[in-house]
């Protein structure tokens, strides 16, 4: 199958978010399947730095979740993020990047926040 019979394949996004953590974006996408169900793709991303005058590529890895499957794979998620709450206690959240000019004009307030794991679930 070449690269133009592949993009055929891919099934149209109906709902989409991209989450940056550091190095890495995850995209979350809402995919329609060829019978009108939905599923689930997660793909990380990650920015590879190409040799000397090389363009960086991708390196991408990803994931189909069915709906059948989302409340095992939540409850899954949710016990092995607990037991790594439990192992290491309070998670400080990632830092975001703020552009200079967005800095001067948020609050002083240079304590990290902090927040258990499960809490990222029930945003």
């Amino acid at each position: 199958m070449d690269k133009n019979q592949a993009e055929g394949r891919e099934q149209e996004i109906v709902y989409s978010r991209s989450v940056k953590a550091g190095k890495r974006i995850y995209y979350l996408d809402v995919r329609k399947a060829r019978n009108n169900d939905l599923y689930l793709s997660i793909t990380e991303s990650k920015r590879r730095q190409g040799e000397e005058g090389e363009a960086p590529s991708f390196e991408k890895h990803k994931v189909f979740l069915y709906k059948e499957d989302f409340a095992h794979f939540t409850e899954g998620l949710q016990d092995v993020m607990a037991f790594v709450q439990n192992q290491l206690g309070t998670i400080e959240e990632r830092q975001e990047y703020v552009p200079e000019e967005k800095e001067a004009a948020e609050s002083a307030d240079d304590e990290p926040k902090k927040k258990g794991l499960l809490g990222f679930l029930r945003k």
